[in-house]
């Protein structure tokens, strides 16, 4: 069995990892801030960047297409393993971190959502 996207997904993750961890040293903590969120972003540009160039083959959009659907539940599973308690005993720095990414990213959901659709409402 071929399996497509799969360079692509670890570009993403190895850039992702990068940032996050570039971050965390900017901000004085030895640790990945957001890697695995930054991968996720490089990960849906560059598909859609692909895709719009005409760049991707089908059988690698189906294996990228793949790879985000996995991408999602791991992302939960990690988030649902961390210890949520420790973070907030951890700081008020570590809740408003928290706080602005969640809203961040819910605001974030439609601007992407609308990158990707090619097709006009009806």
């Amino acid at each position: 069995m071929k399996i497509y996207g799969v360079a692509l997904l670890a570009a993403c993750f190895l850039a992702g990892k990068f940032l996050g961890t570039i971050l965390g040293k900017l901000i004085n903590i030895n640790n990945d801030i957001g890697g695995v969120g930054f991968a996720m972003i490089l990960l849906i540009g560059s598909s859609i960047y692909l895709r719009k160039k005409g760049w991707l083959i089908p059988e690698t959009e189906k294996g990228i297409l793949f790879w985000s659907s996995m991408y999602i539940p791991i992302i939960v599973a990690m988030a649902a393993t961390l210890n949520v308690k420790a973070a907030i005993s951890g700081g008020f720095v570590a809740v408003v971190a928290g706080v602005l990414t969640t809203f961040a990213c819910m605001i974030l959901v439609p601007v992407l959502s609308k990158i990707g659709n090619n097709h006009p409402k009806n």
